[in-house]
């Protein structure tokens, strides 16, 4: 069995051989945001206990308000803007650090100038998130 460890490139946060892809499949309420999944679903990961993506809004963009049962954490790379925690508003910008417990509505929405950029961090097996209208 060869060794899975790899390291991915980036430049001008694209990472190199990631696909870039839309924000979601389904039909949601969201504007203007893209992903890269860049570690826990290729082949090699399948130890990898998590899922390790790269999300970009775009200036006035925002993604969808949701929730769901499983926690995740994200981590500001670029950009400002605001996330919504319930019924909180916070404002959030490079090297932030944002926990989203079980059950939180929320939603990330860029303000500033240049996109909003941020790695998001799940379990690998986890439910799916409920759109809150």
């Amino acid at each position: 069995m060869g060794n899975a460890s790899k390291v991915i490139t980036c430049r001008h946060y694209r990472w190199e051989g990631v696909a870039l892809k839309a924000y979601k499949a389904e039909q949601a309420t969201y504007k203007d945001v893209t992903r890269q999944t860049l570690l826990g679903e290729g082949s090699g990961e399948e130890a990898l206990r998590f899922i390790t993506r790269y999300f970009e809004v775009q200036p006035g963009g925002y993604s969808t308000l949701e929730l769901h049962q499983h926690p995740h954490v994200v981590l500001i790379l670029r950009g400002a803007g605001h996330v919504v925690l319930d019924d909180q508003t916070h404002g959030i910008g490079p090297h932030d650090c944002v926990y989203v417990a079980p059950g939180t509505k929320h939603q990330f929405r860029a303000t500033g100038s240049e996109p909003l950029g941020f790695l998001c961090v799940v379990d690998r097996v986890r439910d799916r998130p409920q759109v809150v209208r």
